[in-house]
């Protein structure tokens, strides 16, 4: 699972068996060591009407709802996003970059814009 922060933006990209580990646990989970710090990140599914997230003891908890996250593992759909006192959430599957780039994209999910001819400008 990938989490990016910019501004007032939270984001979570996931690939194919992340999204299917979260399908049948209800639970992703990832850690980084930052110095002396851990920072978790987690994205959970959870009986609340609305999507989440919160930050406790260098932990941060995406929390996503039961149908939100049902429509989500069981369809083509890319992502959902939610804006939650001046925070935009945004957790989507992680499609495969269209640029080279060095990481590994097996498990990415296909770019739907790779039969579309693109190119890169800089």
């Amino acid at each position: 699972m990938k989490i990016r922060i910019k501004n007032n933006e939270l984001r979570y990209r996931l690939t194919r068996s992340e999204v299917a580990a979260f399908e049948l646990e209800g639970l992703v989970k990832e850690r980084v060591q930052i110095g002396d710090s851990p920072l978790t990140y987690i994205l959970q599914r959870t009986a609340e009407a609305k999507m989440s997230a919160s930050f406790k003891n260098n932990i941060i908890t995406v929390l996503m709802p039961e149908a939100i996250a049902d429509e989500w593992t069981g369809t083509e759909r890319v992502g959902f996003e939610t804006d939650m006192d001046g925070l935009h959430l945004l957790v989507e599957k992680d499609f495969t970059c269209l640029d080279n780039v060095t990481e590994d994209q097996s498990d990415n999910y296909p770019n739907p814009l790779a039969d579309n001819n693109y190119e890169h400008k800089n």
